[in-house]
């Protein structure tokens, strides 16, 4: 369930979605004097990323007003990340402004973003909290001064603001959130996000960002340049094998928040650890060579992965 855009990224959708058009400015509230402009080419740009990372999937089966409060946090969590991956310049001024924005939206103002307009339905019904959503911003501005994480400890700090909010604003769109489930959310959503970093290696070091742990590149005698090349050494490989196991083990130590959940909160939160479990065996699949593109789930992988969630069985990445 993490950074929103890794929802649907957990099943194994490449990232890698044209943001060279209206992302950056899709809901900025710094892009221009005309605050409004632009709004219908902001649903067309979100609809469209939405399309590259297969999130309808996990949506479609789910009733309208879930579909309908998930997309708006989706469309949200999209414009932060945009702000933060995509802009043009120095990007902090506009996350910062769009954080003020955020707390326009809380304090029962108008916000100038768009985008923030369309959630505040979802605020007023769910009852969301402001503090996940800002906490995605502190993400994407700690990416502007961080490249590398030297300890596990350091990145699953990262996850806490990068993924772990992305979980909790579910749980309350679903009316499920309690201490032991955000407890158990937290640990599905770090290991989606340490899937996702370990599908995008290429991706991120191309952006010039390391998120595998700078002490196990040491353990396993891998250099930053090594994950220049086009193919995995058999040391890089080691490297994201541990890492992918280190993953599952922290996915399977969420699968109680599954047998707890009800309803509707139940599947949308299965899918995407059934998307996650799916990745690793992708992983797998590849043998661990991530450098040559990230590696991708098949459709019955997902499902497979779903059943087996629902009935408690743990993955095993390798």
């Amino acid at each position: 369930m993490p950074d929103m855009t890794s929802l649907p990224d957990a099943t194994g959708a490449d990232d890698g979605a044209d943001t060279t058009t209206a992302g950056p400015a899709a809901g900025n509230p710094t892009a221009g004097d005309d605050d409004t402009a632009g709004t219908a080419g902001d649903d067309a740009y979100l609809r469209a990323r939405e399309h590259a990372e297969n999130f309808p999937v996990a949506l479609r089966i789910l009733p309208r007003r879930h579909r309908r409060h998930l997309q708006a946090v989706y469309d949200v969590a999209r414009v932060i990340d945009d702000l933060g991956d995509s802009a043009t310049g120095d990007r902090r001024p506009r996350l910062r402004a769009f954080d003020a924005d955020l707390d326009t939206l809380f304090d029962g103002g108008t916000p100038r973003t768009p985008v923030l307009q369309r959630l505040r339905r979802t605020v007023e019904e769910c009852h969301l909290d402001a503090q996940p959503f800002h906490d995605l911003v502190a993400a994407n501005l700690l990416d502007q001064e961080k490249a590398a994480y030297g300890t596990w400890a350091e990145l699953a700090d990262y996850c806490r603001l990068s993924a772990d909010p992305v979980g909790r604003i579910v749980l309350q769109v679903f009316g499920a959130s309690t201490p032991t489930r955000v407890a158990l959310s937290d640990n599905i959503c770090t290991a989606l996000q340490v899937i996702e970093h370990c599908q995008d290696v290429a991706e991120d070091r191309r952006a010039g960002r390391i998120y595998l742990p700078l002490e196990d590149l040491d353990r396993f005698g891998v250099r930053p340049t090594d994950l220049d090349a086009k193919r995995a050494t058999p040391a890089v490989r080691k490297l994201v094998a541990f890492q992918a196991d280190r993953a599952a083990a922290l996915l399977d130590s969420g699968l109680p928040l599954l047998r707890d959940l009800r309803g509707w909160a139940r599947l949308a939160v299965t899918g995407y650890v059934a998307g996650g479990r799916a990745a690793l065996y992708a992983l797998r699949r590849a043998r661990w060579d991530v450098l040559a593109g990230p590696p991708k789930p098949r459709k019955r992988e997902v499902v497979t992965q779903a059943a087996a969630a629902t009935f408690g069985v743990g993955v095993t990445s390798r």
